[in-house]
């Protein structure tokens, strides 16, 4: 069987995801798309055989769409993806699930509601080879109990339009998800302390963004957007027997003239395209037996409670403790 899948968004990451799942994807094809871009749509619906409907609405309502994928901008994503809960049709959104806790907690309601999880976020790195080793070495005891979890985040650059508070909302909410998810412990305090920045950033850039989670696990993470020399995401894991590193995936050294060279992705869709290719299979397989294989809507309410407790830590330049609700049995794994 084919699953038929509507793509909200044909920016960056939408037209990403179309292209992976016409070339990479098995069991499912992009049947239609939206995108207020029309001209961009209408272009990407064609390559691909799609319709190019005039609304997000009407791609969640298609008779044709089977599953819906949310790639718009941010403060768009809960409206959305509410629409294809009350539709009960299966959605993969891109991170934010919303830019507001209040918001996410009524994806929340609206999904418990239906009975069934029906709300995928879109947080690849679960599907990372590097990561998934990392967690298993964990899951297995190798390095005993975890105690710290060090991470650098890295661009080269970033867009003129990349604030101060995106390197938090955008860029560390992916050590937010991979540092809950690798520990299985949720985080349940920030501090941000900004720097020195660099001569090349016109934001507070680099940040030092530290986590506690709830059994004292520390989490220090190095957010670093306007590195230049490449993108480089990588972790080191401290356990009470032995530390687990997880560097940057390597393509091969070139040796010449007194050096070695290691190559460093030049841009996320490099350094973490076999993970989105995991991931979008993973998701379109799963939707035959009606699971949720990767982050919840749960994990996205999370991810967003978390990077606001880092906003407020900023601002106020102090700690600032994660307000969650109590978790709905609905979202415990079974």
């Amino acid at each position: 069987m084919t699953v038929h899948i509507g793509v909200i968004g044909t920016g960056n990451i939408g037209t990403y995801h179309i292209d992976t799942i016409t070339d990479h994807v098995s069991g499912a094809e992009v049947a239609a798309v939206f995108d207020v871009a029309t001209d961009r749509a209408a272009e990407v619906a064609g390559r691909v055989g799609a319709t190019a409907h005039p609304s997000a609405e009407e791609v969640v309502g298609d008779p044709a769409v089977d599953a819906v994928l949310v790639a718009s901008p941010g403060e768009l994503h809960a409206e959305q993806v509410l629409s294809c809960i009350a539709a009960g049709k299966p959605v993969l959104c891109e991170k934010p699930l919303a830019p507001t806790t209040g918001e996410c907690l009524k994806v929340i309601e609206a999904e418990i509601a239906s009975g069934r999880q029906l709300v995928q976020l879109g947080f690849m790195r679960r599907y990372d080879p590097a990561y998934l080793d990392l967690k298993a070495v964990l899951d297995r005891g190798d390095v005993g109990e975890a105690l710290m979890l060090h991470c650098v985040h890295r661009n080269p650059s970033v867009y003129d339009y990349f604030t101060s508070d995106m390197s938090l909302t955008d860029s560390v909410v992916h050590e937010v998800d991979t540092s809950r998810w690798l520990l299985d412990d949720e985080i349940v305090a920030v501090t941000v302390v900004a720097g020195k920045p660099s001569p090349r950033a016109v934001i507070k850039d680099p940040q030092l963004v530290l986590f506690e989670t709830a059994s004292g696990v520390l989490v220090d993470v190095e957010s670093f957007v306007n590195a230049q020399y490449g993108y480089d995401v990588r972790c080191e894991l401290v356990g009470s027997e032995g530390v687990a590193a997880m560097d940057t995936p390597a393509r091969g050294t070139v040796t010449r003239q007194g050096t070695r060279g290691l190559h460093v992705p030049a841009d996320w869709r490099e350094r973490f395209d076999a993970a989105y290719r995991a991931e979008l299979q993973d998701w379109v397989s799963a939707l035959g037996s009606g699971e949720v294989r990767g982050a919840n809507a749960w994990d996205g309410y999370a991810a967003t409670a978390v990077a606001g407790a880092g906003l407020r830590a900023r601002a106020e330049g102090a700690r600032a403790e994660v307000e969650l609700v109590d978790k709905p049995s609905f979202y415990r794994r079974r």
